[in-house]
Formats: C-alpha cells, structure tokens, sequence
C-alpha cells in the first residue's frame, strides 16, 4: 500500500468517527450541555456530510438531534422567562 492509500483510508475513518460523534453529542445533548454540545453535532454532522461519509444516516441523525437541542434550549429559554436555572427562594 502506498502512503496515498493510508491517508484516504485515515480519512475516511476519520470521517466516519465525525458523523457518529454528531450522533452521541446530538443525543447528549438532548440531556445536559444543549447549548454546547447541540452546536457542536451540527458541525460535526454537517463536515461529516460534505466529506463524504459512509455513516450517511448517522450524520443525519447527528444534524437532527443538534437542531432539536437547540429547540429544547430555546423552549426551556421561553418557559423558564429567560432563566435556565432557579437557586434559592
């Protein structure tokens, strides 16, 4: 093998490992951190895509769950009147 092919095949792991961490850090998400991790899938998901990924449906789920964390953050932002988090009486 020739180092061309090494390095395409690192690549395409690499790649491969984007669209799947979109998907943990889009599900992640969905429970804690949604303000940082939401984004975080989004762009993964999103490079994983124009890179050309095998785990096409995983970096789809990734892009999904990253939108939904934000639209979870946003709904608590508008139910809690702009507070995440209430300490004391």
């Amino acid at each position: 093998m020739d180092s061309a092919t090494l390095t395409r095949t690192h690549t395409r792991s690499d790649v491969d490992g984007m669209a799947v961490a979109s998907f943990v850090l889009g599900l992640l998400g969905l429970l804690f951190f949604n303000l940082v991790l939401g984004p975080c899938a989004l762009v993964l998901a999103t490079l994983a895509l124009t890179r050309g990924t095998r785990r096409r449906g995983r970096a789809l789920l990734g892009l999904t769950l990253g939108a939904a964390d934000l639209i979870v953050l946003a709904a608590t932002l508008n139910a809690g009147h702009g507070t995440l988090w209430h300490l004391g009486g």
